[in-house]
């Protein structure tokens, strides 16, 4: 089993032994950021683009690597990029493959280290069919930061 064979988030969360708590507002105290110039052109010159090829690949190199890149300027190459890299952290539970992307807090580029967060996109234009993937791959990411001894600095529960 891989990332992409959690289909729906009913199965991550069954196969997983997870809980889903809904929270409301979850980013409410996230202060925007404006993009640069540079990153506004480049969205304006291939949006369009990305939606007339309208495949995975596209969007993935039209419009989410100039943003991705867009928070590693942000952070003066300090954060690690990582594009379509395996990230085996535990077999027994399903939690290995390839994931679309993965960014680490390091400007490391030659090894995947921690703290991570991984990176999910949409399949086939439907946020739904991606959702088991992207719990896979948010409970790896948070398995291989705590094996790393990096713990979340925000409580993971609404209080």
């Amino acid at each position: 089993m891989s990332y992409s064979d959690f289909k729906t988030i009913d199965q991550a969360v069954s196969n997983l032994g997870l809980t889903v708590e809904d929270t409301f507002h979850l980013f409410g105290q996230v202060v925007p950021i404006e993009p640069s110039s540079r990153l506004q052109e480049i969205l304006e010159e291939t949006l369009d683009l990305a939606a007339s090829i309208s495949t995975e690949k596209a969007r993935s190199e039209l419009i989410i690597t100039p943003i991705l890149l867009e928070i590693r300027r942000k952070y003066k190459n300090q954060i690690g990029y990582f594009s379509g890299n395996t990230f085996n952290v535990d077999d027994s539970k399903g939690l290995t493959g390839a994931c679309d992307f993965i960014l680490s807090a390091s400007s490391n580029q030659s090894l995947v280290t921690a703290p991570v967060l991984t990176l999910v996109e949409a399949k086939d234009n439907d946020i739904r069919i991606g959702l088991g993937q992207c719990v896979a791959q948010m409970v790896a990411a948070q398995i291989f930061n705590a094996r790393k001894g990096v713990e979340p600095k925000i409580s993971t529960h609404a209080k």
